[in-house]
């Protein structure tokens, strides 16, 4: 199973970004393995629209089950849960933490986007 999770640096001890769309990128992670990559999220960081539509469309094609973030608006929230994706969000701390807390089954997962968009 691979997870996304927002990041605001490009390993495990970087903290969860909070934001989606305009995150600084995201860590995608096998939870068979525990192998990672970091996947840029550059173009959306100055987007003045759509950051989350492009972000939510870029997770969808890395084939991830789970995304753990800080906050995700609507239109994404939409793209990412049409997909199949679960959305986990009010992360903080370290994404190695956020982790943790995916594999104890300490995060709730969203059931509606947690802020408006533009956020």
């Amino acid at each position: 199973m691979k997870i996304a999770i927002t990041a605001n640096g490009k390993d495990l001890n970087s903290n969860v970004d909070l934001r989606f769309g305009r995150a600084f990128g995201f860590i995608i992670y096998d939870m068979d393995n525990s192998a990672f990559v970091f996947i840029d999220n550059e173009q959306n960081l100055e987007s003045a629209q759509g950051a989350g539509i492009q972000a939510a469309q870029n997770i969808v094609n890395q084939n991830v089950e789970a995304l753990i973030t800080g906050h995700c608006g609507p239109k994404a929230f939409k793209i990412l849960s049409v997909a199949g994706i679960n959305v986990y969000t009010g992360a903080e701390g370290s994404v190695k933490e956020a982790i943790e807390k995916f594999k104890n089954n300490e995060l709730q997962e969203s059931l509606s986007p947690d802020v408006e968009g533009h956020w």
